[in-house]
């Protein structure tokens, strides 16, 4: 799967995204570290998303773009720290819930994906991104669920075919 945040970051189909406008107040403070995170100057951005939020804790987006920068930096825990608290503080907000959904993805957690998803779905049933993510992991849950079936089932000849399309679609080898 592979990220949509600035290239790929996950070898998975699962697409992560910035969130929201930001209030054009802000618009200088949000492009400049977004700009740094598209350099890949990953340090600075973070210093300097940690200075702005020294004077403005609360605010959402740049906690979003912390969170992004801290899973570009392979922070995947500090990330998903984020990303939770913002699903508590900001619960109408469908982004947080995408991407902490790629960490647990990224993990092969795909249960707690699922559900982050569902939740991002659930508060912007229009976020096409998160569709396309809840499709990618029904796809790995049904790729668990076939080679389990495999297992206890080796001559199983029904299950070879899907698991052998589902794998294809993720470059898997079988």
């Amino acid at each position: 799967m592979c990220s949509a945040l600035a290239g790929a970051l996950f070898p998975m189909a699962v697409h992560a995204q910035y969130g929201t406008g930001p209030a054009l107040a802000h618009v200088d403070d949000y492009a400049s570290v977004t700009q740094l995170v598209g350099a890949k100057q990953l340090k600075e951005a973070l210093v300097k998303a940690d200075m702005y939020l020294a004077s403005k804790p609360k605010d959402p987006q740049m906690r979003f773009i912390k969170g992004v920068i801290l899973t570009e930096m392979g922070q995947a825990a500090d990330a998903m720290s984020l990303f939770t608290a913002l699903t508590q503080d900001y619960p109408e907000l469908p982004e947080p819930y995408n991407n902490l959904a790629v960490l647990h993805a990224a993990q092969n957690q795909f249960e707690q994906a699922r559900t982050s998803l569902e939740m991002a779905i659930r508060t912007n049933p229009s976020y096409a991104t998160a569709h396309e993510n809840l499709g990618d992991v029904y796809l790995q849950l049904a790729n668990q669920s076939y080679t389990k079936v495999l297992k206890l089932e080796p001559n199983k000849t029904s299950v070879q075919p899907k698991l052998t399309l589902i794998r294809a679609l993720f470059g898997a080898k079988p």
